[in-house]
């Protein structure tokens, strides 16, 4: 079943610009990856420090592949200092 990955950042304000590469590499990054379907990201309107991505894959499982390589620990790592705070997931299935 068809899951969607909410990814919630707030970003320090010196890094919002460096943000858009940093999510770029990041969507790269998971398209190679099995049971990836799409990404959208979306920026806060009263607060573009805070970054909303939803990423879909075709299961949990195969986010959770994803989430725990070593590709994407290493991705995030080496943006960390970006971050103001930690990163909030959440998980939804599509349907009822």
């Amino acid at each position: 079943m068809s899951v969607k990955i909410l990814i919630k950042r707030k970003f320090k304000q010196d890094a919002v610009k460096d943000a858009a590469d940093m999510l770029i590499k990041a969507r790269t990054n998971a398209m190679g990856n099995k049971g990836y379907i799409s990404t959208e990201t979306l920026v806060g309107y009263d607060d573009p420090q805070s970054i909303l991505i939803i990423s879909m894959w075709q299961s949990k499982e195969d986010w959770d592949t994803y989430r725990d390589s070593d590709t994407r620990k290493t991705h995030e790592d080496k943006y960390a200092k970006m971050f103001e705070g930690p990163t909030e997931y959440e998980i939804f299935r599509m349907g009822m």
